[in-house]
């Protein structure tokens, strides 16, 4: 079965624009993880605007399941992640004035930069990841980073599920299956929901893990985060 890893950001951000400390992230944290979620994902911005670091440092108090903490390893963000040594760490190219990830990792490119900070954390025993296109060619890229794993960025598979699944589920399928022959483990994740979320999962082998936050979060305004959380778990199960 893959994982459910929550991703909390948008909590942080309706708790943001009040200011005080009402929804309580870590009160919201427990929760999740007592409906079900298998993991709580985090991805702090240099701005603070939804997570801040101040909450990665208090989280690990109560993440009783996996703790994976997203992010541009800039120097604060490899200080912080080293201090805090979360299960996981997924490293993501967006730009300090970025809304939202929107890219994976030219893995070539950036094999000199990513190889060391990847030992640094493994050494530490965090486990890696980093944030990748459906490309073959960034997939074995990654590899000769030393990552353990890669996290498919899944935002075009989403944006094309409705009108022709099996076309955008293509790539996805094609870099999973070359993830697998070369031994890297695979995550995925942005746009998914309740509604792509079990094709995405049937069709991708070896799926180890999907982090999950804005359509939950959106969802779970509706049906409540007791309710969506099974949602996910049932469609995870293929």
């Amino acid at each position: 079965m893959t994982s459910l890893s929550v991703n909390i950001n948008k909590v942080a951000t309706l708790r943001n624009a009040r200011g005080g400390n009402v929804p309580n992230l870590l009160k919201v944290t427990e929760d999740l993880q007592r409906f079900g979620a298998q993991g709580i994902t985090i991805h702090p911005r240099p701005d603070q605007r939804h997570i801040r670091y101040e909450d990665a440092y208090a989280l690990p108090d109560v993440v009783t399941t996996e703790f994976n903490i997203e992010g541009n390893p800039i120097p604060e963000f490899v200080e912080m992640v080293l201090q805090i040594k979360p299960d996981q760490v997924t490293l993501v190219p967006d730009g300090n004035d970025v809304l939202t990830s929107n890219a994976g990792w030219d893995t070539v490119k950036n094999q000199a930069f990513l190889t060391p900070i990847i030992k640094a954390f493994q050494e530490a025993g965090i486990r890696t990841s980093i944030f990748v296109d459906p490309i073959i060619g960034m997939v074995e890229g990654a590899l000769d980073t030393g990552t353990d794993r890669i996290e498919l960025y899944t935002e075009s598979f989403a944006s094309g599920y409705e009108s022709d699944p099996d076309k955008a589920i293509a790539p996805y399928v094609a870099a999973a299956i070359r993830a697998n022959e070369i031994g890297l483990g695979i995550n995925a994740g942005h746009d998914l929901s309740l509604d792509n979320i079990a094709f995405f999962a049937k069709n991708i082998p070896g799926l180890l893990e999907v982090s999950i936050g804005h359509a939950l979060i959106c969802e779970s305004l509706y049906l409540g985060f007791e309710n969506v959380i099974p949602m996910y778990l049932q469609r995870l199960s293929h």
